[in-house]
């Protein structure tokens, strides 16, 4: 398959191509639909995704997952020498575990997807943009976030693979000292009036609880609860409610190529792709955990919050807020029980995507699930918390159709590649509008994902004009409550947070997706297969628009059905769990941890 001589292309960045000879492009994400022009008349070939073989998956993830716990324990032993300390596995589990699970299957596939191109083509060289560590070095999870999904970012992580690891000729081009490898984000729509207010009266509240709070009250902390509920648990833990703790901005810390370099994680003793993740672990952990830790500490140190909490509980801040979790790491080494409550989607239900779901558990003395459990001790039924005292059946029956759509980024952060699956995704998103009589077409409202703009996704808008002129776009911008209280059915087209809120709340939904591209677990099987019988499920568009034209005149007649209701129940039991007494049946989880 070697062919024609080719020249490498590994990111969208066109400073680094040579569009006067054959290319190799070597993924589709290089090709954006909004710079056409810049790469339709090249002679060129994209490499196939990598990960998609037989089995391939399987054996990726439990690669990934035993060699994420086997550099946490070296990375962890290096930083103790490093800083001079001498913390248990679980405070670095709890502090940099969200970065280094990620971080380990982002390299492991941009190594695979090399290693598939230079097997498979004649490679003639490439260009590498080389870039100061300043301008690619996360300094906290949060820019790290940012930075896995950018041009700049992905073209620096394989130009490194390339230029250490292989033998492909790399031209050297130097970026310029003004550039970051952070992506710009598309600006957020302005806040709604009601929603400024509320942030000042927070603010103006925050000095005031902070006073009257106790040295030994929970620390409950993003919750994702309603803050009528919140302040009910709260009452109910007999403390007086503080619902606006905060933890500070710090700031950007520059990484010390010299302080890294005494990073010692074995990478002489390696070879390949072994000493290749452990260079680029000493050369990318974010700043806060190396150069700026003591500036993290005292961070932690200076917060207003309990001193010693009977119970510490969030179900945001575990993975991005890096102030939280080096005081609650801290916490936890005292004995401290910490509480973890499950943040949405995908938990307990995808067969691979569950990467926070195995660090998150770990972490934890107690998981609460939204009432799932797969016989780990830690695993803790409770309530779905997103929906625990939201309305239920707010939906109207004479209402429009509401298609809500997924933007996801060509840089992938699992084992294997998925453009093909972006592709086939939107093909798929076009196909259900199509099939749909067009009574209903006209009915149609079809939601963006507006936050993944920020990822590097590229908008949808203009696929869907070219398709249809006339169909009707929500940016997805505001909030989507309003738009499904609007609908008479709501349609979801991939494994989310939102199809378990509108079936938790009982509110018409059916739900579409290719299974090739959402696997679920075994665990789970059972309870997906309930929902296809009865027409909640489908694995083709067309399928799922038929059902919404079989239904559509009849919406309430067909969701009241007792087969259909039966397997909502069921399903949500499992998933989307609401108990009769959500705010006791949280407090006995909080109360009881460790006992």
């Amino acid at each position: 398959m070697l062919g024609t001589p080719r020249f490498l292309i590994t990111t969208a960045d066109e400073r680094s191509w040579h569009t006067d000879r054959p290319v190799l492009f070597l993924g589709e994400w290089c090709r954006q639909r909004a710079r056409r022009p810049a790469w339709e008349s090249i002679d060129a070939v994209v490499v196939p995704d990598y990960g998609w073989g037989e089995g391939q998956q399987d054996a990726d993830y439990a690669y990934s997952l035993r060699l994420y716990e086997q550099l946490l324990v070296e990375l962890s032993e290096s930083l103790n020498q490093f800083h001079g300390t001498a913390h248990s596995l679980r405070y670095w589990r709890i502090l940099l575990g969200p970065w280094l699970h990620i971080f380990t299957a982002i390299v492991i596939n941009r190594w695979a997807t090399i290693e598939l191109a230079l097997r498979d083509f004649d490679i003639t060289g490439t260009v590498v943009l080389e870039f100061l560590a300043e301008q690619i070095t996360p300094s906290s999870f949060d820019d790290f976030s940012d930075m896995y999904y950018s041009h700049s970012w992905n073209h620096a992580i394989m130009g490194r693979i390339l230029n250490g690891w292989t033998k492909v000729p790399c031209d050297r081009i130097v970026a310029p000292k003004s550039e970051c490898g952070l992506p710009e984000k598309a600006s957020s729509p302005p806040l709604a009036l009601r929603r400024r207010l509320r942030r000042a009266v927070e603010r103006g509240l925050r000095p005031i609880f902070q006073t009257l709070s106790r040295p030994t009250d929970a620390l409950l902390v993003a919750t994702t609860l309603t803050l009528k509920h919140d302040v009910l648990l709260q009452l109910a833990l007999g403390q007086i409610p503080n619902c606006f703790w905060q933890t500070p901005l710090v700031p950007r810390i520059a990484p010390d190529v010299r302080a890294r370099a005494q990073l010692s994680l074995g990478s002489a003793n390696h070879l390949g792709f072994e000493q290749c993740i452990r260079t680029l672990i000493a050369e990318q952990i974010p700043t806060l955990y190396l150069e700026g830790y003591q500036t993290l500490q005292m961070a932690a140190t200076e917060l207003p919050w309990p001193k010693r909490p009977k119970v510490i509980f969030t179900s945001i801040n575990h993975t991005a807020d890096d102030v939280f979790k080096i005081w609650a790491a801290e916490k936890a080494e005292q004995g401290i029980p910490y509480v973890i409550g499950q943040h949405g989607g995908n938990y307990g239900t995808a067969k691979h995507n569950s990467y926070n779901q195995v660090n998150e558990v770990a972490t934890a003395d107690r998981y609460l699930t939204w009432g799932w459990s797969e016989g780990n001790s830690k695993h803790y039924p409770s309530a779905a918390l997103k929906i625990v005292g939201k309305p239920s059946g707010t939906w109207d029956p004479d209402g429009g159709l509401l298609q809500v759509t997924w933007l996801e980024s060509g840089y992938s952060r699992m084992p294997w590649s998925h453009t093909n699956f972006r592709v086939d995704y939107l093909e798929d998103q076009f196909r259900f509008a199509s099939a749909l009589p067009r009574a209903i077409r006209t009915a149609l409202t079809v939601r963006l994902q507006f936050g993944g703009l920020r990822y590097g996704g590229e908008p949808h808008d203009v696929q869907w004009r070219a398709r249809d002129p006339d169909i009707r776009i929500d940016p997805g911008s505001s909030p989507i409550e309003p738009m499904i209280r609007r609908s008479r059915l709501s349609i979801f087209t991939y494994n989310s947070t939102g199809f378990l809120e509108t079936m938790g709340r009982n509110i018409p939904t059916i739900v579409f997706w290719d299974p090739k591209y959402s696997e679920v677990r075994p665990s789970a099987q059972f309870y997906f297969d309930l929902l296809r019988k009865v027409g909640l499920l489908h694995e083709s568009p067309e399928s799922a628009a038929a059902k919404v034209a079989e239904v559509w005149d009849e919406v309430a007649t067909w969701w009241s059905q007792p087969g259909v209701q039966e397997a909502r129940r069921v399903f949500c039991d499992r998933f989307a769990r609401v108990p009769v007494n959500p705010v006791g049946a949280l407090k006995h989880a909080l109360t009881t941890v460790g006992s």
